[in-house]
């Protein structure tokens, strides 16, 4: 979909560097010199027809209805010269809504919606996205108590802490096709049922429903977490920073929320771990009876799919973009599975360790809030990837060597380093993309094959931890993947895009 920009003002400097304009949902940068490629001819039909179809008014010190202002993609002029009239441009400026829901952008809002009804829609999906991590962090407070319970060696219980990772990789493909026969808004109704089943049935205290609960929870959890923002896209078109920053606050919220009071929730059942566990699937099944409106009232979207990207799998681009998201999620998911345990291990009391995480996670909040504008500032990510990746080791690494009662000092690092590799590796899909379709498929590739090479950390972190029954190994096996996150954002952090045909 290609959208009017703001003119350019008058009297700015032009050249690299010189404007930097949206581009969908993202500050990408777009110069004179980007739109001197074009013709005086093909500026003279962009102007006849926006003015056919559009009513904006010219700049006053600026020639009115340049391309400059309208440019949205390096493939504007391929796609132009595929336009017979102003006809066929106001339908890329308005795409029919039989467009597929990842692929959707930025455009006018919902008409007939009331601000009530859009309000519950904003909150709904925030209630949604803060049942999405109490499954990973819950369980970890209380591993100890599962191991002498149900006789897990330390390859299971490593496995029991990568199963909901391992889903979240493999999961994350049938997502979209699903919506797309389905809906989205109920494929979502589905899945938060299964949630609140997964986590539920965690409650029997045995491991066979251990497993197949983190299963089931795991598998919702990885298609929600491709249909969220396709969601915030459609429906939140001018409103896409503030609904992407509540939901992944949300995200974290609900790990701290359920780091902090798991193991107070076993205490005050008298020791009963299995009911702690289970109690988060109630916040679940809320979620989803607030939900079920919006799902049972959605239509089928019905869309024919877009021509496939050419060329994706083979750009080694795409590639290191999909390991440093696969690596940077590895480390985070060593930090919900093993932080606790390890501090736990070298006797902090389960409670002050619960707390430890649930205060790393909040700082992941802020950092997930203050990372991308920083990010962007420039075109270049490298040194800002760097300085997240040290800090994120250093923090994890202090939590290990250094003294308990420093241990606060490693955990707000950690989250630090940990919150804002999470936003930078979302950042840098979006901008590594040439376009919003290249931007949806490399995000589903980025997330399937990045959670599979995520599941890793924690199980290979839980067999180091067997093997050499310390947390010194986990802890090396941390700092090695933030070494191999970094040499992939060397390239990753770059200032250029994929070369695929789409």
């Amino acid at each position: 979909m290609w959208r009017a920009r703001e003119p350019i003002p008058a009297g700015r400097a032009s050249g690299r560097g010189a404007a930097r304009l949206p581009r969908f949902g993202a500050c990408l940068p777009c110069t004179h010199r980007d739109a001197a490629r074009l013709s005086t001819p093909v500026d003279a039909f962009i102007g006849k027809s926006i003015r056919a179809v559009l009513p904006i008014p010219a700049a006053p010190d600026f020639p009115p209805f340049r391309i400059e202002h309208y440019l949205t993609d390096r493939s504007f002029e391929n796609q132009l010269r595929h336009s017979a009239g102003s006809q066929d441009l106001h339908q890329e400026l308005h795409p029919s809504p039989g467009e597929p829901l990842i692929d959707v952008e930025e455009g006018p809002e919902p008409g007939g919606t009331s601000i009530a009804a859009h309000i519950l829609l904003g909150v709904s999906l925030v209630l949604i996205a803060a049942n999405l991590r109490a499954v990973f962090s819950s369980l970890s407070t209380v591993l100890p108590e599962i191991v002498r319970d149900t006789g897990l060696n330390a390859f299971w219980s490593s496995v029991l802490t990568t199963l909901p990772v391992v889903c979240l990789g493999v999961f994350s493909f049938p997502a979209p096709n699903l919506a797309r026969r389905f809906s989205a808004e109920r494929v979502i109704l589905a899945c938060m049922l299964v949630i609140a089943l997964g986590t539920g049935l965690r409650g029997f205290g045995n491991a066979p429903f251990l497993f197949l609960g983190s299963f089931l929870a795991g598998a919702g959890i990885a298609m929600i977490n491709v249909l969220l923002p396709g969601l915030v896209k459609r429906d939140f078109p001018r409103r896409i920073a503030l609904m992407t920053g509540l939901y992944t606050m949300a995200l974290c919220g609900s790990a701290a929320a359920a780091a902090a009071f798991t193991v107070p929730l076993e205490k005050a059942l008298s020791g009963n771990w299995p009911a702690a566990l289970a109690l988060w699937g109630v916040p679940a099944f809320a979620a989803a009876l607030i939900w079920a409106p919006q799902a049972l009232g959605a239509g089928h979207d019905h869309a024919s799919a877009r021509p496939a990207v050419k060329g994706l799998f083979r750009d080694r681009l795409a590639w290191k973009v999909t390991l440093f998201m696969g690596l940077q999620s590895a480390m985070a998911y060593i930090v919900f599975g093993w932080m606790a345990p390890m501090l736990r291990d070298r006797g902090m009391e389960g409670t002050s360790a619960g707390l430890l995480v649930s205060g790393s996670v909040v700082v992941q909040m802020l950092a997930c809030l203050a990372t991308p504008p920083l990010a962007m500032r420039g075109r270049d990510q490298r040194l800002v990837c760097l300085a997240l990746l040290a800090c994120g080791a250093v923090g994890f690494a202090a939590c290990y060597w250094l003294p308990l009662s420093l241990a606060w000092i490693g955990a707000i690092l950690c989250g630090m380093g940990q919150g804002g590799l999470i936003a930078v590796a979302m950042t840098l899909i979006i901008l590594r993309s040439p376009d919003a379709h290249v931007a949806a498929r490399l995000s589903g590739m980025a997330q399937g094959f990045g959670y599979i090479i995520a599941g890793f950390g924690p199980l290979l972190a839980g067999l180091l931890r067997g093997i050499t029954g310390s947390f010194a190994a986990p802890t090396l096996l941390f700092i090695a993947f933030a070494l191999l996150a970094a040499w992939s954002a060397l390239e990753a952090g770059q200032d250029k895009v994929l070369q695929v045909e789409s």
